[in-house]
């Protein structure tokens, strides 16, 4: 049966990184531009041709560009003709205007004399704004006639005729407004219909191509700097080039190419994990936030290049071996930062320059600080980023240009941004510490005070439980810096492992100090109940105090599934073999799983144990600690903990002289 479980749990995990993986998959393709039209050549404006020359292979026009363009169609509507019909009305309109308004003499003088200027002139137009530049054509019929710009009237000239004939700027206002409102007619009416048709007509035969290049002729030279006109003959030869293939062009085969390269890179992942036996691919949590974290990264870029491909260098693609390598280890932040860069690569603009960007870029991050326990560590890592993608840069425009004449300061400025963006890191480590239920060094340094609430109540309440502790964790962090693994793990996981204590704290010896044993008055079933409840009470408190679920396990496991040995003695002696059960004096487990649960189990035993002896000369110490360890060991207590013979070894050897250095035992001197 438990086989069958066992099968039947490997074959959904298999499902699940399937399904995770054809989802990103799929996520990364919908979130890149549609990459059918996608340069063929990789390049960007102000780096170097890394390619051989590039010669036409056909003759193909230059499409202008945005900036040309838009000067092309604003000349266009700056110079295209204004129509007008005209009204021959207009004079008789505007005396009968005026006949009807009750006007002054000096007035009606003045609305006289402007009836002649005006009616007098080639025409007036008003109510268009200013003509600028655009010629004047006036239909009649169907023919037109173009007029002279300057010999034309506007409500302007009126204005300008009354500031010279009335004094009063108040009046002259007025006037002007009496006037161009309510008196003058205009005889040159605009006819918006005919004017719209024609600017349509002349926008429509605006050309978007500035030249012809030639079958041969040369296009971009080997360390050419890319300027923005080789990049405009490069964009219409991806365009022409585009153009001719479409017809063969199968897009459903494009998706499906792209999806496999993304398939490849992540089974190599897979593979490279599975081959070092990564604990990684045993916990779907951290699979899942793997895949997250690439998909994160993903769409950062992936918005970058919508909306500015040449902007790409300013997403912080090293927060993914920074985060990795936190909630992980160095090998696998580098190998899930080299897949990452290789998919997303494939997917943007100038393939080669990104790629050599964040490989050199992310294996600096990675080992630039080994331990991410202060927030210096931060910023030390975004200066070193800055200055990985700066050297870069000099080194390839020196590499090219044999000068320090082409460099751009702005690409100095995106990287810099793009050191700043690396410091999200920071509080990306606490969000996703919540979201996927994982803790790294960094929390375990924020719970490794002694002024956390927890640890100052077993203090308050089980002070010789503290001290024991205190003791065990120094010892456990200091054997894991000897042996290999999470020192600081160990040392966070001893400073917990009893405080189940804090809830009976007399019934344990390192707690009493005034001659009273509780126990003399309990049986041996209930003491033995009462000493190993402590591991149960130490889960409730750990929730209790939302610790990481990495420090329970030191607290589950720190007794393992031995046998309260004293208690069970006792009452084999009192009672005999036939009337105990042993099921109610052994802990439940489970037993160390790993390095620092195998060590944390061992020094708590030899630090109690020590306190017992009555000499603690080098005999005494040496054989307990070899007694305790084989114990474990006879016990079946470490068969589950990655522990060699070697480290068991150095371990029994370490403990000794730490032992003994704590308890002063020295060599005996001879007496002369």
């Amino acid at each position: 049966m438990k086989k069958f479980t066992s099968h039947i749990i490997s074959n959904l995990r298999i499902l699940y990184l399937v399904s995770i993986l054809a989802v990103t998959v799929a996520l990364i393709l919908v979130m890149f531009p549609d990459n059918t039209v996608r340069e063929q050549y990789s390049y960007a404006v102000g780096s170097y041709w890394h390619g051989d020359d590039l010669y036409a292979p056909f003759d193909f026009t230059i499409v202008k560009n945005e900036k040309e363009s838009g000067q092309e169609t604003s000349r266009i509507r700056a110079t295209s003709p204004l129509y007008f019909y005209f009204d021959s009305a207009a004079r008789d309109k505007a005396v009968a205007n005026a006949a009807r308004l009750r006007l002054s003499p000096r007035e009606a003088e003045l609305a006289r004399e402007a009836m002649t200027l005006v009616y007098g002139s080639a025409g007036y137009c008003s109510g268009i704004g200013g003509i600028g530049g655009h010629p004047l054509v006036v239909l009649t019929g169907n023919v037109g006639r173009e007029l002279d710009t300057g010999a034309v009237l506007t409500p302007v000239d009126i204005e300008r005729f009354v500031d010279e004939a009335v004094a009063d700027s108040a009046a002259a206002l007025r006037l002007t407004r009496l006037l161009t409102d309510s008196v003058l007619a205009p005889t040159l009416v605009y006819d918006e219909t005919r004017t719209h048709l024609e600017l349509d007509s002349r926008l429509s035969q605006l050309s978007y191509s500035s030249r012809m290049v030639q079958k041969d002729e040369l296009i971009v030279s080997k360390g050419q700097r890319v300027d923005d006109e080789t990049a405009l003959v490069l964009a219409s030869l991806e365009q022409e080039q585009s153009r001719r293939s479409i017809g063969d062009y199968n897009l459903l085969l494009h998706y499906l190419g792209q999806a496999l390269l993304c398939v490849i890179a992540f089974v190599a992942l897979y593979i490279f994990l599975k081959n070092i036996r990564h604990p990684m691919l045993d916990d779907i949590k951290k699979v899942t936030f793997a895949f997250f974290i690439v998909i994160f990264i993903s769409a950062a870029v992936a918005m970058v290049v919508r909306a500015d491909a040449s902007m790409v260098l300013i997403v912080p693609m090293c927060v993914v071996p920074i985060l990795m390598h936190i909630f992980f280890d160095m090998r696998v932040a580098l190998y899930i930062h080299i897949v990452a860069v290789i998919i997303i690569g494939n997917m943007v603009p100038n393939s080669y320059e990104f790629i050599f960007y964040q490989l050199v870029s992310g294996m600096m991050s990675i080992i630039t600080v080994r331990n991410f326990e202060k927030r210096s560590s931060f910023f030390a890592v975004a200066l070193v980023i800055f200055g990985t993608y700066s050297l870069i840069y000099i080194a390839g425009v020196l590499s090219t240009d044999a000068s320090l004449a082409g460099l751009q300061p702005e690409r100095f400025l995106i990287f810099f941004v793009n050191a700043l963006l690396t410091l999200l890191a920071y509080p990306l480590i606490f969000l996703f510490e919540r979201m996927f239920g994982m803790t790294t060094n960094l929390t375990l340094m924020e719970i490794s005070s002694t002024n956390t609430p927890a640890l100052r109540e077993l203090s308050q309440k089980a002070p010789g439980t503290f001290q024991h502790s205190m003791q065990v964790a120094n010892i456990a962090e200091d054997l894991i810096n000897e042996i290999g693994g999470n020192a600081l793990l160990a040392k966070v996981g001893a400073l917990y492992h009893d405080i189940g204590k804090i809830m009976a704290p007399l019934y344990f010896t390192e707690n009493q100090n005034n001659g009273f044993n509780p126990h003399d008055n309990i049986d041996y079933e209930e003491s033995a109940h009462i000493i190993t409840q402590h591991v149960k009470d130490g889960i409730t408190l750990a929730k209790k105090y939302h610790l990481p679920s990495e420090v329970m396990d030191f607290i589950r496991t720190h007794h393992g599934t031995t046998v309260t040995g004293y208690f069970y003695a006792q009452a084999l002696q009192h009672k005999g073999d036939g009337e105990i059960n042993i099921a109610d004096f052994r802990y439940l487990g489970p037993t160390p799983f790993s390095r620092e649960t195998a060590v944390v189990m061992i020094v708590d035993s030899v630090e109690a144990a020590c306190k017992s002896l009555k000499s603690h000369d080098k005999e005494s110490i040496s054989r307990m600690v070899d007694n305790i360890i084989d114990d474990k060991i006879k016990h079946n207590q470490l068969n589950n903990c990655p522990l060699t013979l070697q480290d068991i070894t150095r371990i029994r050897s370490y403990i000794k002289d730490r032992m003994m250095s704590i308890y002063h035992v020295r060599v005996e001197y001879p007496v002369k």
